[in-house]
């Protein structure tokens, strides 16, 4: 069979035949190729693993973050900061930012109360209990009515408490799935039940939505009390964070409140003009920002330490190509001998080295896809596999096929065909 004369046509002839040549070779040793792979195999789908459950746990945090915090909501407060603040910082907040108190909150709502809504939100940790049974450690949190359309809190059974319960500072409550399930186990109702919470008498009104718990914290042993309730248990103590949210009939998005409720506290705590707020403010974008930040120094930090497993399958690919070209020395010399320029037999080494990558990089992406859905269906995890992590491994696995196969092919092809003949 004569060769095609045109250059293009002479390649492409040179490659299909090396191309046939490395898929021989990998066919005659099929046992040799497949635990050659497995080094790439299990390299890729552990990149594709970690990808999947970094990416998952920032859409667990993101959903987290929405149910805590609200999707259009804000949060104003003396203090409020993403994250670990150094002494020094805190001491300059604790200096510079003015806390927030009833009389703000009232002085907000004057001025902008037709357009966005406003809530205090207090906290503390109590002890609740209910005849014998005790609810350890429940978060205890004082609010005004309007925090149920601020964070979007549902209530499955009964309802939130009103305006006019807050101002007739009423002892109504509530509770999470995690209480209700300690005070009134099976089907017994919690509705106009009463509980003790420090000693004083509440009536339940409601049961909140189950929310789960993020990041190993229970959201559900939690309860909503009025925030004049509140004040009455531990005092109106120094200070509170203060949400807020446009009313949906106001047309305003999120930001546009924002800046009216930091104009209206600039006004009220005499912030001169060029100088930064005197208070603290909190956004959705702001946590999930955060959060990306966090993930990514996770990703950075793990996502090439499971690329370590790759090197040591291109190692392993590179030892296997050196046995195999040993194995084929007398097959090389003949080539050569025959006609053949270092370059085809540098292609047939390559196509070998790189096939084999890739087929284990393959493998290992529906391996690592098969096994991180096995485990999102077994232990109910958030784990989503992204495109970015596929080709991440699919792209690493083949660089380190022709990495790993360059050598062998390079010294394959500089082989001496009368040497090579004369090989055992």
């Amino acid at each position: 069979m004569s060769q095609p004369n045109s250059g293009f046509s002479r390649s492409w002839y040179n490659f299909k035949s090396a191309f046939g040549l490395a898929m021989d070779s990998i066919r005659a040793h099929k046992l040799r190729s497949f635990l050659t792979l497995l080094g790439v195999i299990i390299g890729v789908a552990s990149v594709i693993m970690v990808g999947a459950a970094i990416s998952g746990l920032g859409v667990y945090a993101e959903r987290s973050t929405a149910k805590a915090f609200g999707s259009e909501s804000f949060l104003v407060a003396q203090i409020a900061a993403t994250g670990r603040l150094s002494r020094r910082e805190l001491f300059d907040k604790l200096k510079r930012n003015k806390p927030i108190r009833t009389p703000d909150e009232r002085y907000l709502e004057s001025i902008n109360g037709d357009d966005i809504l406003y809530s205090p939100y207090r906290q503390n940790v109590s002890d609740v209990k209910k005849d014998n049974l005790i609810c350890e450690d429940a978060s205890v949190i004082g609010v005004s009515a309007s925090m149920a359309a601020i964070r979007d809190i549902g209530v499955v059974d009964g309802r939130f408490f009103t305006d006019q319960e807050d101002r007739s500072r009423m002892n109504v409550a509530v509770i999470g799935d995690t209480v209700r399930t300690t005070l009134f186990p099976g089907d017994v109702s919690p509705l106009n039940q009463t509980i003790r919470l420090q000693g004083v008498e509440f009536t339940v009104i409601g049961v909140q939505e189950r929310l789960g718990s993020a990041f190993g914290r229970d959201q559900d042993n939690s309860l909503y009390i009025p925030e004049s309730a509140f004040s009455r248990l531990w005092g109106p103590g120094n200070g509170f964070a203060l949400f807020g949210r446009p009313k949906p009939e106001s047309g305003m998005n999120l930001e546009e409140a924002l800046d009216q409720t930091r104009v209206v506290l600039r006004n009220r705590f005499h912030a001169r003009p060029g100088q930064p707020d005197n208070f603290d403010v909190l956004t959705p974008d702001a946590i999930r920002g955060f959060i990306d930040q966090v993930l990514g120094m996770i990703a950075a930090v793990v996502v090439p330490v499971t690329c370590i497993s790759l090197v040591v399958g291109g190692i392993v690919i590179m030892n296997i190509m050196l046995v195999s070209v040993t194995e084929r020395t007398r097959e090389i010399g003949v080539r050569k001998s025959l006609g053949a320029r270092q370059s085809d037999v540098l292609m047939q080494i390559l196509i070998e080295a790189v096939v084999l990558a890739m087929a284990g990089g393959a493998l290992g992406v529906a391996l690592g896809a098969a096994i991180t859905e096995l485990l999102g269906r077994i232990f109910e995890l958030s784990m989503h596999i992204t495109l970015g992590y596929v080709a991440l491994s699919l792209v690493v696995s083949t660089v380190v096929g022709v990495v790993s196969g360059w050598y062998p092919a390079a010294r394959a092809a500089r082989m001496d065909p009368v040497v090579a003949l004369r090989a055992e």
